[in-house]
C-alpha cells in the first residue's frame, strides 16, 4: 500500500509540473515581430511557426526553408533576442 501511495503521490507532482509549464504567458514580442526578425537571419520561406516552452523558456520558433536545408531560428517571446539559430538538416520537399 505505502509503495501504491508514494507512486501516486509522484505522478501527481510530476502532473502537476506539467500544467504549470502548459499555462502560456502572454508574448511581449508578438509572432509578426518574431518572424520578421527570424527571416532577416535566415531570409527564405516559412515552413512551421510555433509558440513553444523550450530550453527554459517561452520563444517563438521558425523552421525555415533555405536553400539546400531547414533552418530554426528561435526568439525569445519576452526579451526578442536571438535563442537559437540552426541547421536542422536536408531540404523539406513539401
Amino acid at each position: 500500500m505505502r509503495k501504491f501511495i508514494t507512486a501516486t503521490a509522484v505522478v501527481a507532482l510530476i502532473a502537476g509540473g506539467s500544467a504549470a509549464i502548459a499555462a502560456k504567458p502572454k508574448p511581449k514580442i508578438s509572432e509578426a515581430q518574431a518572424r520578421a526578425m527570424a527571416l532577416k537571419l535566415a531570409p527564405g520561406k516559412i515552413k512551421e511557426a510555433e509558440y513553444e516552452f523550450e530550453r527554459g523558456g517561452w520563444r517563438w520558433s521558425f523552421d525555415i526553408q533555405m536553400p539546400g536545408h531547414i533552418q530554426e531560428v528561435g526568439i525569445d517571446a519576452m526579451t526578442g533576442k536571438l535563442v537559437e539559430n540552426s541547421n536542422e538538416g536536408a531540404v523539406d520537399h513539401d
